[in-house]
């Protein structure tokens, strides 16, 4: 590893321009290179099941590469050319690591969280124009195949249906079993339906055409689960390779076994991660189809690391916080290192999770939106804990405001503005599908607005302190307060609401919400709730609490004004976790800082025992400090 400071990113970057730099130029390149390098060394593991000695099959590069050449091979058959695109609505398999990499070689990939309601997935079929969706065969405790089935019918351009079967992955008996109780196979669409390993087994493993001329679009990804017409960010094999490449200098070696237990429907796993196993050689290992939320991932968690050799755990910080509620039961002295994105880590989670495992935590940032990586605390050097660390080579990231001429403004050190980015995961312009979106987006033509709050400190480390986009992220998962409040709205009771996210230790924030009602009405919070259960379109949106004000706060031109919102949740979330862990103390007020965004002031009311506050209150993202330690400007 070479990087320990900002300084030692600009010493890379300073080395040569990135258009100079000997990289691949394709994605198909640069697993060639692997290929070529480490044939028979161990590229990707998978289980079905968590437990230590569960049966799991691994693939060597050499047989990675030729599955890979099989199934980009099939896709050009089916007509999908550079242009075209392939879906996929997979959990985590041997087959969807194949099927992404075959699908951004032939054409253009499309991986969809196959968490989303059927018309979502239907609705990013039809903005993406998919000629062929890759899938599940239909399975016992999974409706994938049933969902995609329905958002299939819905989407006109898909003309073929490949089906992956997760049963080859099971030994005798439980193998036997599955024939006999497998879910009726859906139909009920107008594509054909195919099975994705039989169809492959027919084709060469070299490619039968000749891989791209350089740079293009070669993925598209979601950026939420928002319904109606959801925003789908272009990716270009230069933004892949650019991930894999600061994988391969900064963090992987041919050496590494990372695990993985992160969806491949997402950036960090699918760039961040699968991209620098494919630069390195490094192995990765995907535990079960749903990864952490696999059934008993958590319960084997420390064994499997121990089972697998691992040298770098991919997390996010609400697993972290589950995985620290079970003792470390196997020897994991292998692990150098745990890589957490999504949010940022509470300190004292951050702390608990170091001092129980030994790995040395090292935070960071990206988006869908810039191909993923941005910034991350430097691996060898100062941790600033609650930063997103420094920004990697070649990525310049400025905090910008707009001037009252509606000029870009940059401003100074701890200056708190809209984080704008320009890297070569940045396809400026172009950002989304839809041309239109792509409309102010950028300032200077190069810098993406992220939307982001936050600031760059003297030392050149960046803080989130908010989000202008007013999105809620649960576990890493977008949605849009809009849907929430539409859905309110069309209660006859209900004059104004306003959905923000509320503090959760485990999912670092959930959808809740604030009504005001119209003269006369009488709904209860929990009336509204179960109305939403009814008509907000997505589960993971669905409000957990619902409260009826007698106003709502409101700006000078009557719009909802969040923060006051915000604050009222982080008072009542926090006070009742310290109540039902019997601490005396209390939330007294909610400040919203420059520096720190929104920071609980918490005062004793009795005897304290202050590690027990900090215990609570350290499992929640957003901080807190002592009333009278609070800074007197804020």
């Amino acid at each position: 590893m070479s990087f320990a400071s900002r300084q030692d990113a600009i010493d890379i970057q300073n080395e040569m321009p990135w258009e100079k730099r000997d990289r691949p130029a394709t994605l198909y390149s640069m697993l060639r290179d692997s290929v070529d390098a480490f044939p028979d060394r161990p590229a990707i593991s998978y289980q079905l099941l968590s437990g230590p000695t569960d049966k799991a099959q691994t693939m060597t590069w050499q047989q990675f590469h030729d599955q890979v050449c099989r199934a980009a091979n099939l896709f050009r058959d089916l007509k999908i050319g550079e242009s075209d695109v392939v879906a996929l609505v997979l959990p985590n398999s041997l087959e969807t690591a194949v099927a992404t990499i075959g699908g951004a070689v032939a054409g253009i990939v499309n991986p969809i969280n196959p968490l989303l309601e059927p018309e979502q997935i239907g609705a990013i079929l039809r903005e993406t124009n998919a000629k062929v969706v890759v899938t599940l065969k239909a399975f016992p405790k999974t409706d994938i195949a049933q969902k995609t089935a329905e958002a299939v019918r819905h989407a006109p351009a898909v003309h073929t249906v490949l089906e992956i079967d997760l049963n080859r992955y099971l030994s005798p008996p439980k193998s036997w079993i599955v024939p006999l109780v497998r879910p009726k196979n859906p139909g009920n669409h107008h594509a054909d339906v195919k099975c994705f390993a039989k169809e492959m087994a027919k084709y060469p493993n070299t490619l039968s055409f000749d891989d791209s001329a350089g740079d293009r679009v070669a993925a598209y990804f979601h950026t939420g689960g928002t319904t109606g017409m959801p925003k789908v960010a272009q990716h270009r094999y230069s933004g892949m390779v650019y991930n894999g490449w600061l994988g391969h200098r900064l963090l992987f070696t041919e050496e590494d076994s990372v695990m993985c237990p992160l969806p491949l429907f997402h950036v960090f796993a699918c760039h961040v991660i699968l991209m620098a196993m494919i630069k390195s050689g490094a192995h990765v290992v995907f535990p079960t189809p749903a990864g952490y939320r696999g059934d008993g991932v958590f319960d084997n968690f420390w064994k499997l690391l121990e089972r697998w050799k691992t040298t770098f755990v991919i997390t996010v910080p609400t697993a972290v916080s589950a995985l620290m509620q079970r003792p470390v039961d196997a020897d994991i002295s292998t692990v150098k290192n745990a890589f957490s994105g999504s949010a940022p880590m509470p300190l004292e989670l951050f702390k608990r999770f170091e001092s129980a495992t030994g790995m040395t935590v090292i935070e960071g940032y990206g988006l869908t939106e810039a191909t993923c990586l941005v910034s991350c605390n430097p691996p060898t050097g100062e941790k600033k804990v609650g930063s997103v660390g420094v920004a990697f080579p070649y990525t310049d990231v400025r905090i910008i405001n707009v001037g009252s001429d509606g000029e870009p403004l940059e401003c100074a050190a701890d200056e708190v503005g809209e984080i704008c980015i320009s890297s070569p995961g940045v396809y400026a312009g172009n950002t989304y599908t839809e041309a239109a979106k792509n409309k102010d987006l950028y300032h200077y033509g190069t810098h993406l607005r992220t939307g982001d709050l936050g600031r760059i400190d003297p030392d050149g480390y960046v803080w989130i302190t908010g989000r202008a986009k007013d999105l809620i992220i649960r576990g890493g998962h977008n949605i849009d307060p809009a849907d929430i409040e539409e859905a309110l709205m069309a209660h006859h009771d209900v004059g104004m609401a306003g959905a923000i996210g509320q503090p959760d230790a485990h999912s670092g924030e959930i959808p809740c919400a604030y009504v005001e009602l119209v003269e006369g009405g009488s709904a209860t919070g929990e009336d509204l709730r179960e109305h939403c259960k009814v008509h907000v379109h997505e589960r993971a949106a669905v409000p957990k609490y619902v409260e009826v004000l007698d106003e709502l706060p409101k700006t000078a031109v009557g719009k909802v004004f969040k923060p006051d919102l915000r604050k009222r949740a982080i008072t009542r979330v926090y006070n009742a976790a310290l109540e039902e862990a019997g601490v005396d103390a209390r939330v007294v007020s909610v400040v919203d800082s420059k520096k720190r965004g929104l920071v609980a002031q918490i005062e004793k009311t009795g005897d304290v025992d202050e590690a027990a506050i900090a215990d609570v209150l350290g499992q929640f993202v957003r901080p807190w400090e002592w009333l009278e330690d609070a800074e007197t400007e804020t």
